[in-house]
């Protein structure tokens, strides 16, 4: 198990959180409940890459939240004014545009390997990690 996380690697992992959501407004044209989960993770990881983690361009390695003893139920509270908060609030909205941004990239320019997946899921209703691959390759 990791424990030690990169910039980059948070980053594309925002880009993962948002492909949900990007695939079913680049497809059904709409969105729908079924991203909440993700966009709350999204949203933690952002604010955490920002507040705790030192990876704000902004603010450096600053910490600007505190954590409480999660053992007491203790959760974490921002160290800030209320103006640096409402600034946090609007690095973690671009962090998570840029992150929907990318998603969209790779979605779009993957769109046919997508619906080939789709299709060989409504035929098959499984698809083993190989099979994805050998689809994604176009083998």
């Amino acid at each position: 198990e990791k424990f030690l996380y990169s910039k980059d690697y948070l980053l594309n992992r925002l880009a993962t959180l948002t492909g949900g959501r990007v695939a079913e407004e680049v497809i059904c044209h709409t969105c729908t409940t079924g991203a909440s989960n993700d966009i709350e993770k999204a949203t933690q990881m952002a604010r955490s890459m920002i507040t705790t983690y030192g990876m704000s361009d902004k603010y450096g390695m600053m910490a600007l939240e505190t954590r409480g003893n999660s053992y007491l139920g203790g959760g974490s509270q921002l160290a800030c004014s209320d103006e640096t908060s409402a600034d946090i609030d609007s690095e973690v909205r671009v962090m998570i545009a840029n992150a929907k941004k990318k998603a969209t990239e790779i979605i779009t320019a993957n769109i046919d390997k997508m619906h080939k997946c789709a299709k060989y899921l409504l035929e098959k209703e499984t698809i083993t990690g190989e099979e994805f691959m050998n689809i994604f390759n176009g083998d």
